[in-house]
């Protein structure tokens, strides 16, 4: 356990300007925006546990973001209680064993700073040698950071738990869920596994691959998913976000993901087909009553 836990400095989003935009004013219109033009299925009380949102520039993945976070909105607002959401991210540009938590006192976006949850920090990282607080992944990696200003919209009161997993151990995983689940208990959570799809030139491929990678999201295979991704074939960028995701919900006693919208760069930006086609998904998994039966 790392003793040296930061509870006072600021954490500032390394990603305004870049994956988001940097003046308050157009990022909060373009974030309510996303959420408010977003069609989900009606939220109808039960308790949302867990979301997968993509983390790429807002004007390519903000709109299937935005469905996942009106779910997130339609909880809060007909009640559901969230003290803390966890946003579990990866690093893009280095491997490292175990998880790295963010500690300090908040994380400032343009809309604002939102505390971080310190006492759930440290009962996390007390649960595991592998899971410390350590900063440093974090700094510049925006597959967490791009999910802040969505929560802040979405669930203004609630506090944040940054988490970056570091490798594909399952020890790791395991950890991760156990802790997961035994925060819960003392603190109101929701859950989000920040990733994106396939990545591949060829439009078709990921279109159909992708489809295939959300059947079995929405169906809670666990194993198949994991099974379908290697280094070669990476189904989800953040897959280990998305297994750990999958596994607290199944806890939760979830038995189905609900799929809010999937769309991918090449839909909106056919140019792109041919040359780099990513996919991005979003899905809620919710208690037995979370969504109407019509739906």
């Amino acid at each position: 356990m790392n003793t040296k836990v930061d509870t006072s400095t600021v954490r500032r989003a390394y990603g305004s300007g870049r994956w988001f935009p940097a003046g308050a004013e157009e990022l909060r219109r373009v974030v309510v925006a996303c959420i408010e033009e977003a069609t989900v299925p009606e939220f109808s009380g039960g308790p949302l546990h867990a979301l997968i949102a993509p983390h790429a520039g807002y004007v390519y993945s903000g709109n299937v973001a935005g469905h996942s976070y009106r779910v997130l909105s339609q909880a809060v607002e007909a009640g559901q209680a969230v003290d803390t959401v966890v946003v579990l991210g990866f690093g893009h540009r280095e491997a490292f064993s175990g998880v790295a938590l963010m500690d300090g006192a908040a994380i400032e976006t343009p809309l604002g700073l939102t505390p971080l949850d310190t006492e759930a920090i440290l009962q996390l990282e007390n649960g595991s040698d592998r899971i410390f607080c350590d900063y440093h992944p974090h700094m510049g990696e925006h597959s967490a950071e791009n999910q802040v200003p969505f929560v802040q919209v979405a669930a203004p009161k609630a506090q944040l738990l940054m988490a970056l997993i570091g490798d594909h151990e399952e020890q790791t995983i395991a950890d991760l869920v156990n802790g997961l689940s035994v925060l819960c208990e003392k603190r109101r959570i929701v859950v989000v596994a920040s990733t994106d799809l396939l990545h591949d030139a060829d439009y078709d491929r990921v279109t159909a691959v992708d489809h295939q990678t959300l059947e079995k999201i929405v169906a809670m295979d666990v194993s198949g998913l994991s099974a379908s991704w290697s280094y070669q074939n990476q189904v989800c960028c953040g897959i280990t976000c998305v297994l750990s995701a999958m596994r607290y919900a199944q806890n939760r006693n979830v038995k189905q993901g609900c799929l809010l919208q999937y769309r991918n760069s090449g839909d909106d930006f056919p140019e792109s087909r041919g040359d780099w086609v990513v996919g991005y998904g979003g899905v809620a998994f919710c208690g037995d009553s979370g969504y109407s039966s019509d739906a």
